[in-house]
């Protein structure tokens, strides 16, 4: 049986990972899953924003040589991805001309390419599977308004978030524009909105069908990690 670590950015994917997704990804078959803090994010008053890549780069690499029986993947927000000199993402500076979906499969191709690399050829490239979220991780909470806004105590946002949602075909599809990326748009209508632990909440509300349903890569993420414990 494989164990499956998640290499995440910040409190609110490690929450996410620990609570909702791990127990959903041991019933189809993994020994475990566990949320990794990429790079210096381990200690807790450091932790949010992603790390340069050559920090992610080197702890991804360690964990999948001191684990062999060991699948790593990756859950980074896109909107928060470096792309600028030393620290940078492979393939997030090329990708901001794409087409929605395109950027997140532009960038998870060069991880892919780049982490294959530089372990040589004997690497099993099925050990790695990157994940990219559109835009962020907020956006996913968009799949269902309704539930979002009463999983989070707020029912009467409920038609303020789907006005957000109804301008964009999935909720992957909401930008990731300085004053308009998901969590703007959320902290917008919720003063002091605690990610992690709303965040959290909200999904265990949604359900992970309904997001599967509404997010398409999303969903291919999950399907792909699903078909390598059967």
């Amino acid at each position: 049986m494989a164990r499956l670590l998640v290499h995440v950015e910040g409190q609110t994917e490690e929450s996410f990972v620990n609570e909702v997704l791990g127990g959903y990804l041991e019933e189809k078959g993994y020994e475990s899953v566990s949320a990794r803090l990429i790079g210096n994010a381990r200690l807790r008053s450091r932790r949010g924003g992603i790390r340069a890549w050559p920090s992610a780069r080197r702890d991804i690499i360690n964990h999948l040589r001191e684990d062999r029986n060991c699948i790593a993947t990756t859950m980074v927000d896109f909107y928060r991805l470096p792309q600028e000199g030393e620290a940078a993402w492979p393939g997030r500076a090329k990708a901001v001309g794409l087409q929605s979906l395109h950027k997140a499969s532009c960038v998870e191709d060069a991880l892919r390419k780049d982490l294959a690399h530089h372990l040589g050829a004997s690497f099993d490239p099925r050990r790695f599977v990157p994940f990219v979220v559109m835009h962020e991780f907020e956006g996913l909470l968009f799949s269902d308004c309704a539930a979002f806004a009463g999983a989070i105590g707020r029912p009467d946002l409920e038609l303020q978030f789907q006005e957000i949602r109804d301008e964009f075909s999935t909720p992957e599809d909401i930008n990731d524009s300085p004053d308009e990326h998901p969590s703007k748009r959320v902290e917008d209508l919720v003063p002091g909105y605690e990610k992690p632990f709303l965040g959290t909440l909200a999904v265990l509300g949604i359900g992970l069908d309904c997001i599967r349903a509404e997010c398409p890569h999303f969903s291919r993420w999950l399907k792909q990690l699903e078909s390598l414990v059967v």
